[in-house]
């Protein structure tokens, strides 16, 4: 299997992605989304919202879809650094060998 720095480097992007996502996204995602989910329903049902299930269910939805879009921007994020800069040192280090290769000959 061919691996290159760029894939290693999305990968190690990736994972420093789900660290901080399970750090610093969940709860602000949840935040959000829930606030989102007040609106929408205060929209549909009136401001202050009843207790009662659909809702609840507004609410609830809209705080995982918060938590889900935090999710995927972080690590799409971080991931794509991590591939970027990947890329950067495969690209130093054909230049190397380029450079090696030309005092050779």
């Amino acid at each position: 299997m061919k691996t290159t720095i760029a894939r290693k480097g999305a990968y190690i992007g990736a994972g420093a992605g789900l660290v901080l996502f399970a750090i610093f996204g969940l709860l602000p995602g949840s935040l959000l989304g829930g606030a989102m989910g007040i609106n929408i329903a205060g929209w549909m049902f009136g401001l202050p919202l009843e207790p009662g299930l659909i809702s609840r269910a507004i609410v609830l939805v809209s705080m995982l879809v918060g938590v889900l879009v935090a999710g995927i921007v972080i690590v799409t994020a971080t991931t794509t650094m991590g591939w970027l800069a990947g890329r950067l040192l495969e690209g130093s280090a054909a230049r190397e060998e380029q450079k090696e290769a030309e005092a050779h000959k």
